[in-house]
């Protein structure tokens, strides 16, 4: 497998003690890598650290082999974001939003046209499909429904729909689970992990880490990356995980 991302001795600060210390992983492709870690262990932040939304103050974040840093901003959108806020434009249509998606492989001017007509829609019908929404339940409005009428789980669907849109080659989900009920959660990472036929993620990028607070899931995962306190714990593949594993990873 060919290494996608590589952390070395990443040092993030914090207000009290660091978010992440010395923290060194590599995320390699056709990986499904499940993030486990009691609340305030860093998830979040090593996240944030990969995606380049936060810099550390020591080690470096190499993807495919090159500084993050130093990559431009189409390059920076191979690597895309589920946030457990979601971060929906509320002002936005169900389209709009979903186009939000694709803004870094285009200039100003396509931006500009995506907030004064529909434009994309096939687009953005597919994405909506491949994240598990019937376009037909957003009623005769169609695309052009205002996010801010939609339930919990159909805008979960349309923020998968936009990560969708984006075309990344690393997934990142953070909690994406959480507030929903069982049903709707197990589609949502049927949508995150399912694989084709021949392998690949059905969503079509090399690798997925989705960050959960549910460690009875990582069966449905290939590996498991485990945090406490900002220090990496275990790095295992999931089927060697064991109960006293998940114990010590817990315990107060």
């Amino acid at each position: 497998m060919s290494s996608l991302l590589q952390l070395e001795q990443v040092q993030l600060a914090g207000s009290q003690r660091d978010r992440l210390s010395n923290l060194s992983l590599q995320i390699h492709s056709g990986e499904r890598v499940a993030l486990l870690g009691p609340s305030g262990a860093g998830k979040s932040s090593l996240m944030s650290v990969i995606n380049g939304t936060l810099i550390p103050q020591q080690g470096r974040v190499l993807w495919r082999g090159q500084s993050l840093r130093q990559r431009n901003r189409r390059q920076r959108c191979e690597i895309g974001t589920l946030w457990q806020d979601l971060r929906l434009i509320e002002e936005l249509s169900v389209g709009q939003n979903i186009n939000a998606g694709a803004l870094g492989r285009y200039g100003l001017p396509w931006a500009l046209a995506n907030l004064l007509f529909s434009i994309g829609a096939e687009s953005c019908l597919q994405c909506l499909r491949q994240a598990g929404l019937d376009p037909r339940v957003l009623g005769p409005e169609g695309l052009d429904r205002p996010v801010q009428r939609l339930s919990g789980g159909q805008r979960q669907r349309v923020a998968l729909a936009r990560l969708f849109r984006q075309r990344p080659s690393l997934v990142l989900a953070d909690e994406p689970l959480a507030s929903l009920d069982p049903a709707i959660a197990a589609e949502v990472l049927d949508c995150l992990l399912d694989k084709d036929f021949d392998g690949s993620l059905v969503h079509g990028a090399d690798a997925v880490m989705v960050s959960l607070h549910r460690p009875d899931l990582i069966h449905r995962f290939d590996r498991v990356l485990a945090l406490r306190e900002g220090r990496l714990l275990f790095d295992a593949p999931a089927t060697a995980v064991t109960p006293a594993d998940l114990q010590g990873l817990y315990a107060l």
